[in-house]
Parts: C-alpha cells; sequence; structure tokens
C-alpha cells in the first residue's frame, strides 16, 4: 500500500513570507507551487522549484482565479473559455520555470475557490483539463474525491488522480466544509495522522455530522500555512511509516 502526500507552496512573494516551505518539504512527496496568480512571484517560484529539487519533490502547478488580494479563495463569474486561458498560462509558466531546472512537472491541482468550483461544477473542470492536457498530456491533474471534477477529467480524457484533505473537514456529500464554518479545518495532529490512516486503509471518512464518506484518494493534502503545520506532518508521516505505507509520488 502506498500514497503520495501533496503540499501547496511558493506562495510568498515580494517582501511578505508565507508558509513553512522547506521545513514542510522533507516530510512530503509532492508539491503544487503557486502560479502568481493568488500567491507567489517569478523569483519565489524559482526558489520554490530549487528547494524542491534539493529534497527530490514531485512537482505541480498550482493555478487559481486572478486573486491576489484574496488569495484565490474569492469565487469569481469566469466564462469556461476564460479558465482555460488562465490555468494554461499559468501551467505554461511553472513547466517553462522547471525545465529551467531540468525538471519535469508532474501534475496540476487548482486552488481556492477554482478547485471549489470544479469541485461541484464538471464544465470549470472540464475547462482545467481541457488546459492541462493542451499543456502536456503526460500531465495528472489533481481531482477531489469522487467529485465533478473526475468527471471533468474522464471527458477530456486527462489522466487523474483522487485526493483527500488531512486537515480538513468533509460534508455528507463528500465535499469540503467551508472554511468559513466552525469545524471546517482541523487541528490536532494526532487526530489528523489517525483520520489520515483510517481514510488510507478503509476508504471511509466520518463527516463533520457524523455520516461515513467514501474517499478513495492515490494522494493526500497537508498544509504547510496552519499554525503547527510542520509538526502535524511529521506526525502523519511518522504514523503512516510505522503502519507500512509507502510514501512516494502518485507520477512514478
Amino acid at each position: 500500500m502506498r500514497i503520495d502526500l501533496n503540499c501547496d507552496m511558493g506562495e510568498s512573494f515580494g517582501v511578505y513570507t508565507l508558509g513553512h516551505d522547506e521545513a514542510a518539504m522533507p516530510y512530503v512527496t509532492s508539491v503544487n507551487v503557486a502560479c502568481g496568480f493568488h500567491a507567489s512571484d517569478p523569483v519565489n517560484i524559482v526558489k520554490t522549484i530549487r528547494k524542491a529539487k534539493k529534497y527530490n519533490l514531485a512537482i505541480g502547478a498550482h493555478p487559481s482565479f486572478p486573486d491576489l488580494v484574496g488569495f484565490g479563495r474569492r469565487v469569481m463569474a469566469a466564462s469556461p473559455d476564460e479558465i482555460f486561458a488562465d490555468a494554461a498560462y499559468q501551467i505554461g509558466a511553472l513547466m517553462g520555470i522547471c525545465k529551467t531546472e531540468g525538471l519535469t512537472l508532474q501534475h496540476v491541482k487548482p486552488h481556492g475557490a477554482l478547485y471549489n468550483m470544479a469541485e461541484k461544477d464538471s464544465n470549470v473542470a472540464a475547462a482545467i483539463a481541457k488546459a492541462i492536457k493542451s499543456v502536456d498530456p503526460n500531465l495528472y491533474m489533481v481531482c477531489s474525491c469522487g467529485s465533478k471534477m473526475v468527471e471533468g477529467a474522464k471527458a477530456v480524457g486527462v489522466k487523474y488522480v483522487e485526493e483527500a484533505f488531512a486537515d480538513r473537514a468533509y460534508t455528507k456529500e463528500g465535499t469540503l466544509v467551508p472554511r468559513r464554518q466552525e469545524g471546517a479545518v482541523i487541528h490536532d495532529p494526532k487526530a489528523v495522522a489517525g483520520r489520515v490512516l483510517t481514510i488510507i486503509k478503509t476508504g471511509k471518512v466520518n463527516a463533520i455530522d457524523g455520516t461515513e464518506v467514501a474517499l478513495k484518494p492515490q494522494t493526500i493534502c497537508v498544509h504547510g500555512d496552519t499554525p503547527g503545520a510542520v509538526d502535524m506532518i511529521k506526525e502523519i508521516r511518522t504514523r503512516l511509516v510505522q503502519e507500512g505505507i509507502e510514501l512516494s509520488p502518485f507520477g512514478i
């Protein structure tokens, strides 16, 4: 049994430092690098990719709506053509910078509101999938487990993996509980590690209302920018290794 641990990174820009990228990198297997639309800038993208190279991590693009002020978490009334263009632009930028370091881009994972919209709307998901396939058909699309994202990826014919979140609560429908709702983020490292282990071994998780929800992920998202994030990632990795679960990028 094996699993990938992915983490959003490279979200610093200008004089602002966000997250604990290098401290978290030794404990994950894949990173999703911000492309400049919700966070980051060219210099920080290069720095992040070089750090990922140092730790031999698989690299993904983390495209979003063009929303620096709202950190990409605000819904935008973008057309499928606009979503396609914005995603293709960001994926191409990450791919180009990876090539300057002799690296290959592994995957694409939408960020924030774009991810949440794609999770529920197969047209949004298909627009992202079309952008991925147009830039490089070898790229994987990271999709929320059992969501409309999977439908969009299948319809377009793009490779995909399904993802579960370590520290985020789920609704009974299997979607993420909105961050503004109490209990949306789980902060106890041991509880989160146990939850991740249960998801991997049983393919199920308890939703916020106690309902059992089916999840069968090939990758688990951990966060590197929340309080105590690095300690939580360490706890998750330690628990999985103790249980004999292999940690490696899904693209291998």
